[in-house]
C-alpha cells in the first residue's frame, strides 16, 4: 500500500513537472516572439511623455553621445540619464536571466526584445524629450532618458 502511495506521489509530481516546463517554454517563445502590446490605461502606459525617435542602432555611437545603462540586480543603472538629441543609450544585461528594455506608453519607440545574458540594445534619440522604458519581463524594472 506505501509502494502504491508513493508511486502515484511521483507521476503526480511528474505532471505537475511537465506542466511547469511546458508554460514555462511557451511564456518564453511569447517573450522571444515580441508580446501583445500592453493595453491602454495600464499602469505602465501612464508613465510615458515621449516623442517618436528613429529606429534602433546595431553600433554604439561615439563615447562623447553615447550612454551604458547596465541590466543588474533587476534593475536599470544609472535609473536615468540624459543626453543630447542625436545621443545613443546601450543597454547592456548583466543579470543571469532575460530582460528588455522598452518604451512606456501608448506608441512603443524602442523595444529590444529579450536580451540575454551580456546581449546589448543600443538606440539613438533624434527628438528631444523624456523617454520612460520598462522591462517587459520585471515590470517593476523602470528607468528614464531625457533627451535635450
Amino acid at each position: 500500500m506505501q509502494r502504491f502511495r508513493l508511486m502515484n506521489f511521483y507521476s503526480a509530481l511528474l505532471v505537475f513537472l511537465m506542466i511547469v516546463v511546458i508554460t514555462s517554454i511557451a511564456w518564453f517563445r511569447r517573450l522571444v516572439g515580441g508580446a501583445e502590446p500592453i493595453a491602454a490605461g495600464a499602469p505602465i502606459a501612464a508613465m510615458a511623455t515621449t516623442q517618436p525617435a528613429t529606429q534602433p542602432t546595431s553600433s554604439p555611437a561615439p563615447a562623447a553621445e553615447g550612454v551604458k545603462i547596465s541590466i543588474d540586480n533587476f534593475a536599470f543603472k544609472p535609473k536615468e540619464v540624459s543626453i543630447p538629441v542625436g545621443g545613443t543609450v546601450t543597454w547592456v544585461n548583466r543579470d543571469d536571466v532575460p530582460h528588455t528594455a522598452t518604451s512606456a506608453g501608448e506608441l512603443t519607440v524602442f523595444d529590444s526584445k529579450a536580451l540575454d545574458t551580456d546581449d546589448k540594445f543600443s538606440f539613438t534619440f533624434t527628438k528631444p524629450g523624456t523617454y520612460k522604458y520598462y522591462c517587459k519581463v520585471h515590470t517593476h524594472m523602470t528607468g528614464t532618458v531625457v533627451v535635450k
